[in-house]
Formats: C-alpha cells, structure tokens, sequence
C-alpha cells in the first residue's frame, strides 16, 4: 500500500503505532526530508496542527551521512538547525532495530528529544517523538 502524510494522519494512534512496529528500520535516509507533524491522530484536528506547525516550526530533516548527523528545517525560512546524531538502536516503543535521532549530546534547546524512525515504503518515514521516557507525537518523512 502506498501511504501519504494525509493518510497517516487520518489514521488513530492505535494504527500508527501498529504500523511502525510492522515495519523494518531500512536504510538511514539522505539528504532532505519534507516533514509533516502527526498530532492528534486520527482527528479532524490533525490536518490543521500539522499545517501550522509546517508553516511556522518545523518542516523536515536534512540527514548527512557523512558526519551521521540530521539538521532540522525551522522556522518560517527554513533555517538549518538543531542537530541530532543519527544511528541504529532498539525502539522505545517495541525493542526492535529503529533508526533513532538522538539530540542529547548535540542540542541544548532539544537536549531531552529522541526520535526514532522506520522506513514503511522506499522513501517514506514514520516517526516517533520522545521527550525523555514520554511519548509525545508521531510525524513522517518523505524523501
């Protein structure tokens, strides 16, 4: 099945949840990522949220694989900022292999953030959103 960001975000918790835990890490992606914010899943809400949020904080991740670092996109322009390491681990949510966007050693203003992501179609993330032990929101990626 091929997903899209509206997709997603029609679909409950429960289903995004039990789509990333069927999905396999894949390969650490490159270069730029357009990212769509999921929050409120599965509501008629989550379209909006992730509209504003799109326009005014975040809008994707750049992955360089050769410092094994991401930038995330922010802010209005776009600006380039707020580094994550980026390495294969165990999942939060199940133990299984994720790719995981550790910011703890790289980033004061997003110290206690861990994302973890995998690849549910050839250029296309799911993501989980940590803060500290806490789940937070979903997102995805596409490349």
């Amino acid at each position: 099945m091929a997903y899209d960001a509206q997709q997603l975000m029609k679909m409950s918790q429960a289903e995004l949840d039990a789509l990333f835990t069927a999905s396999a890490a894949g390969n650490i992606p490159t270069g730029e990522g357009v990212g769509t914010a999921i929050i409120a899943a599965g509501t008629a809400f989550s379209p909006a949220i992730a509209e504003a949020i799109n326009l005014f904080a975040w809008q994707g991740k750049i992955f360089d694989p050769k410092t094994g670092t991401l930038r995330n996109k922010i802010l209005p322009l776009g600006v380039s900022a707020v580094i994550a390491k980026v390495y294969k681990g165990a999942s939060w949510l199940d133990g299984k292999e994720c790719i995981v966007l550790d910011y703890s050693e790289t980033s004061l203003v997003a110290h206690y953030i861990r994302d973890e992501i995998r690849e549910i179609e050839p250029g296309f993330y799911l993501g989980k959103v940590y803060w500290s032990n806490s789940r937070l929101f979903d997102f995805c990626l596409k490349f």
